[in-house]
């Protein structure tokens, strides 16, 4: 995979981004709180780590993992402007974190596909020309 870098170095984005999240918003950990840890923090960890193993379906775990990922945000910034709340700054993370979803969905699909292009079989030799003698 030749986004190995990329992908790893947009999660580890993701992971920092989650942390200032939770740093900023509340310190007390509930079991609410509990599932955002594991997906911010330990999901992307874990992808980070299974592509820096170099693992073909890594790529397509963080197409979904980002896909989930972009729909909560998505919902997130509706639900702060369909309700007229003083939430800028949620919805500015929201927002932010979105691009680094769509990034990571773009890159990882990209990642995937070119996955293989090491692995093709060599091409063949052209047929020998006929003999003149």
């Amino acid at each position: 995979m030749q986004h190995n870098p990329l992908l790893v170095l947009l999660l580890s984005t993701l992971v920092v981004q989650a942390g200032f999240l939770f740093i900023g918003n509340s310190p007390v950990t509930t079991q609410a709180v509990d599932w955002r840890i594991i997906f911010f923090i330990l999901v992307p960890l874990g992808l980070a780590l299974l592509i820096w193993l170099h693992f073909r379906w890594a790529a397509v775990v963080c197409i979904v993992y980002a896909t989930v990922g972009l729909a909560m945000d998505v919902a997130t910034i509706a639900q702060h402007l369909t309700k007229d709340s003083d939430g800028m700054a949620t919805t500015m993370a929201s927002g932010i974190s979105g691009l680094f979803y769509l990034c990571l969905i773009v890159f990882g699909w990209q990642s995937f596909l070119r996955a293989d292009w090491g692995l093709m079989p060599p091409k063949s030799h052209p047929p020998n020309p006929p003999s003149l003698s």
